[in-house]
């Protein structure tokens, strides 16, 4: 079949392209033969497999819907004898009524009407509500009052209801209608509600076209019933408009009733038709109903069918498109092929296969073509060469950065992405050089051309993208390119390094580098050139090797005043020396905190946590220990600089200086005494404001002014006075600095006299208080 296709679709092609080569028919018969099978695959498929699925899935939906809305109708029905329960159970209906004279007691019938009424209203399914009273007089009310005559059929029924059966029950009685014969399904509640005497009772007749338009939720297809039966099979209510069973109905109720199932579902063929039939029971009081209902699965189905035809229809227009498609598709995709072929011909007609022809003028280009990368490429390292040094010469500004990134990339320089670095190298020795008689004057040139030599050997080894440029007067530059974002400085200051080496041991030369700026802009390398070497006027004046970091040098530049937090350094010296391990801890965590915060450098940071383990030793040198003996002899000062992280710095503190000097401390015989005086010190900082002498301190620790004046001296190596005055003078320029009190308000907070304070603070530092606020704000 497929061989016929092929045969009729070539002479169709050839028909309307006569003079096409052949890869032309073969593309047409190809692109149709892509485009049209997997249209009718696909439609095959969900013809049989979805359609068939969504079938299934519709029954199971149907038959579920049909068990959720027989939920609501028995909700319906609870929902009626709950009502009427709550009714019959109410405090108006109990045995008082026996006696009441309805016509006498207004008042009370009254009440007895508006229950009725609100109950009435309660149950939607209720056609009318009537309440008889077998009392003094034989009553009815509808909602209205009325007088019964004990010989009509109406109260007789009503004996006969009253009389027969549970308190409360589901039963048929005589209809509202004229016929005599028809029969309303009702609920009768006997009152009072729970007694065995009852006087009268509740007839609740439900409403049929209410009951019937319910019962139609569970046939929701206009070709399906719907009915409720007992158990015996006598059936209740149903959707038909006749009164009598269909013949459906009667067959279906009675493969229901063979099956003795409370809920099920089955499809039932009647007269070369089926029907899904699902049915469950319904528990009312004291009974149970049986609600089926029956809904032709045509009906069910009739989306599925329409589906079905559609996807068919579909697929059939699909198939008709995928062939115009291809038809067009062909044209296009062989119209360049077509304009190729023509254009290699020199615009003769070919036969045969038109690649062979383009085969066969493509591998003459590409021969030619190699003949000139090879004859480029021998040129390609002067023509760089040149381009490079007109760029940093500031020849090329009048050209925009796309254009200097077409010519490099024209030049074989990768740009995509990309960052550029400098390093500028200036040879120094050369004066040496001359007297031992190895270079002379005017060998320049030559000494230049081996450093470049050697340091485009070096950085093609770290660099996969780099150029050299020899500027013939002892300088040598280098242009890296590396991709944007990527870290270069460790790389470069390693190539540095082992320049310097190189260039010392083989020319005997020593060397000044220059680490550049990194930038994603061609037109700023020249800048970063003439940074660089400018950048060589900060050298030291002196033979010798040196590095200058372009970026490292603004930093310094712009260094912004860096804050130490001198008073918890006090804290974490304090609580060390009481020996209080948690709060110590503590305190270096808030100082580590506070050293960090703000963005602070790590150079800074460093210097910081260097200079906290300095006044730790030196406070551990006050007590009267020995650090080398105590640290054992330890680089503490090595160990904390290979540390980075503010948890590790926190730990190493704790476990390297901390805790071995409390241990000590608590080793020592006069550990306690130098307890005391820690907690004369913590009284000192806390009083310092006020008027406190060595005596108030000493009756605060418990101990006389002559050991508290000899102790505090052999503890903290001051005196009482020289350890208050420094520091009310350390709290005063704090206030002078960071506040904006008076200079009598600050004498005042330190404890002295304003006279008084302005010459001792001019004694301890050079400076009244004035000149010291003023000089820290110029700082």
């Amino acid at each position: 079949m497929f061989g016929s296709i092929k045969s009729r679709l070539g002479s169709w092609g050839s028909h309307f392209y006569g003079g096409k080569g052949t890869h032309y028919r073969k593309m047409l018969i190809m692109i149709l033969l892509i485009a049209s099978i997997p249209g009718l695959i696909t439609g095959a498929i969900i013809y049989w497999f979805v359609g068939g699925r969504i079938e299934n899935e519709l029954l199971q939906l149907h038959k579920n819907q049909i068990i959720k809305r027989a939920e609501n109708i028995d909700g319906q029905f609870a929902n009626m004898e709950l009502s009427m329960s709550h009714g019959a159970l109410d405090t108006k209906f109990d045995y008082s009524l026996k006696e009441v004279d309805f016509f006498r007691q207004f008042s009370i019938s009254r009440d007895i009407s508006k229950t009725i009424v609100l109950m009435q209203g309660a149950m939607p399914l209720a056609k009318r509500l009537d309440l008889y009273i077998d009392g003094m007089l034989p009553v009815h009310f509808n909602p209205e009052i009325s007088v019964t005559s004990e010989n009509t059929a109406e109260w007789n029924e009503f004996k006969q209801l009253k009389d027969n059966g549970p308190n409360v029950y589901w039963t048929n009685v005589s209809s509202l209608s004229k016929n005599p014969d028809d029969k309303d399904l009702a609920l009768v509640h006997k009152i009072p509600g729970g007694t065995s005497e009852p006087f009268g009772l509740m007839v609740a007749r439900l409403d049929h076209d209410n009951v019937v338009s319910l019962l139609k939720t569970v046939a929701p297809y206009d070709e399906g019933e719907a009915f409720m039966m007992q158990e015996d099979g006598s059936i209740l209510v149903s959707t038909g408009e006749k009164s009598d069973a269909s013949p459906l109905i009667e067959a279906v109720k009675q493969e229901v009733l063979s099956k003795h199932f409370q809920q099920t579902s089955f499809l039932f063929k009647w007269e070369k038709n089926t029907y899904s039939v699902s049915a469950g029971a319904l528990e009312r009081i004291g009974d149970k109903w049986i609600y089926v209902s029956i809904a032709p699965t045509s009906a069910i189905k009739r989306p599925i069918v329409f589906m079905s035809q559609a996807i068919v229809l579909v697929s059939c227009v699909g198939l008709l498109l995928a062939a115009v498609l291809a038809w067009i598709a062909s044209r296009r995709i062989y119209s360049p092929v077509n304009q190729l072929v023509r254009l290699l011909s020199g615009g003769k007609s070919t036969q045969g296969n038109e690649f062979e022809l383009i085969e066969k003028h493509w591998e003459h280009l590409n021969r030619e073509s190699l003949e000139l990368q090879s004859k480029l490429a021998n040129q390609l390292p002067q023509v760089k060469e040149g381009f490079l040094l007109q760029l940093i010469q500031g020849y090329l500004t009048a050209y925009s950065e796309e254009d200097l990134i077409d010519r490099m990339n024209h030049y074989g320089w990768n740009t995509a992405d990309r960052q550029y670095s400098v390093l500028y190298i200036q040879l120094i020795g050369m004066t040496q050089l001359d007297t031992v008689g190895r270079f002379s004057h005017g060998d320049e040139g030559l000494i230049t051309f081996a450093a470049a030599n050697m340091v485009e050997e070096l950085a093609k080894e770290r660099f996969e993208d780099c150029h050299v440029i020899n500027f013939h007067d002892l300088t040598v530059g280098l242009l890296v390119s590396m991709p944007r974002g990527q870290a270069y400085k460790t790389e470069m200051y390693q190539l540095s390094d082992t320049l310097m080496q190189t260039i010392n041991q083989i020319l005997k030369m020593q060397v000044t580098i220059t680490l550049g700026k990194a930038t994603p802009c061609v037109r700023e390398i020249p800048l970063l050139f003439e940074e660089s070497k400018l950048a060589l006027s900060y050298r030291n004046f002196g033979n010798e090797n040196q590095i200058i970091d372009l970026e490292a040098l603004s930093k310094m530049e712009e260094q912004q005043p860096f804050q130490y937090p001198f008073s918890l350094e006090r804290e974490i010296i304090q609580s060390m020396r009481m020996g209080q391990e948690e709060e110590t801890d503590q305190h270096i965590q808030t100082f580590m905190e506070a050293l960090t915060a703000g963005g602070a450098k790590e150079m800074d940071v460093q210097q910081g946590i260097m200079n906290l383990l300095g006044s730790l030793e030196h406070a551990i040198m006050q007590s009267g220990m020995n650090p080398n003996q105590l640290f054992k002899s330890s680089n503490m000062f090595e160990q904390l600089s290979a540390l980075k992280e503010p948890e590790q710095i926190r730990t190493w503190f704790m476990n390297k200086v901390i805790r071995p000097f409390i241990t000590a401390m608590e080793n020592r015989a006069d550990f306690q005494l130098k307890k005391m005086i820690e907690q004369a010190m913590l009284y000192i900082q806390a009083n310092y404001m006020s008027d406190i002498s060595l005596d108030s301190c000493a009756e605060h620790c418990g101990t006389n002014a002559f050991v508290m004046s000899r102790t505090f001296k052999q503890v903290s190596g001051k005196n009482f006075i020289d350890y208050l005055t420094d520091l009310r003078m350390e709290k005063a320029k704090e206030m002078l600095r960071n506040s904006e009190l008076k200079i009598n308000e600050v004498s005042e907070k330190v404890g002295y006299q304003h006279s008084y304070f302005n010459r001792i603070f001019k004694k301890y530092e050079g400076v009244t208080p004035s000149q010291y606020r003023e000089m820290s704000r110029k700082a």
